[in-house]
């Protein structure tokens, strides 16, 4: 299997702590983001993982290497514009230095959760372009979802964009930041620059492609992106640790 992490992000919310490192080197009880997920990947059984980089993305591959990249191959995904390329062009530029024989894993590197990556790749079925996994969890823009699958999401704003008529109930649900992707998304991909993910899926969806949503159930999942969430997750993993019951 191949995996990848999506670390480009600027982490300005978290500033002034990401002036001096990326956010995917921030420590959380003591491990970095970049590590836990490396290292659950590997675990999961992925033999290359791909990283993009932007913000002091030199840092991100010093780290690597001087963990002789987890052990296993890794490749870096160097975004070099101005600004990251979001999720979706970010994905499109790794997948070039993939070889795309298999469904592969995309994971944030802002994510802290014990969710059964085994699981979600057994999950996913090869009729889908992707199995999304979705946590209950409060979110700005959540996914929207019925009984075939990813819908839609609801803005900010309060407005809904649905790519295809309801089938059955509809409700939504929180996107992890962590998916099994089909090797053919990044070929149909027709957009370019900076784009969310998202944006693809849902005109995909649109054209009559399937995006499955995988309930995480009670599992931890919390990200980072915030000072408060980054004190909360450190807080979580030193109590997890001490009562024996640690997440990665």
């Amino acid at each position: 299997m191949e995996a990848i992490i999506l670390a480009a992000g600027l982490g300005t919310r978290l500033r002034p702590l990401t002036d001096r490192i990326p956010k995917a080197l921030v420590e959380v009880d003591g491990v970095t983001m970049l590590e836990r997920v490396a290292r659950r990947l590997v675990d999961a059984g992925a033999h290359r993982l791909v990283i993009n980089t932007h913000h002091l993305g030199e840092l991100i591959e010093g780290f690597v290497r001087a963990r002789d990249g987890f052990g296993v191959e890794v490749r870096f995904s160097r975004e070099t514009g101005d600004a990251p390329l979001d999720t979706g062009g970010g994905i499109q530029q790794a997948a070039r230095l993939m070889e795309l024989r298999e469904p592969f894993m995309v994971h944030n590197s802002d994510v802290i959760t014990d969710l059964s990556l085994p699981a979600l790749l057994a999950a996913h079925d090869p009729g889908a372009l992707a199995t999304l996994a979705v946590a209950r969890a409060e979110t700005r823009s959540p996914l929207l979802l019925d009984d075939a699958g990813v819908i839609g999401v609801r803005y900010p704003s309060g407005s809904e964009q649905l790519a295809r008529p309801v089938q059955g109930t509809l409700r939504e649900g929180a996107f992890s930041g962590i998916s099994v992707v089909s090797p053919a998304l990044p070929g149909l991909m027709t957009e370019s620059g900076a784009f969310s993910v998202i944006v693809a899926y849902l005109r995909l969806i649109a054209e009559g492609r399937r995006v499955d949503a995988w309930d995480i159930g009670d599992a931890l999942w919390a990200d980072i992106g915030t000072p408060e969430r980054l004190e909360e997750a450190s807080r979580l993993l030193a109590a997890r640790r001490k009562a024996g019951t640690g997440a990665t």
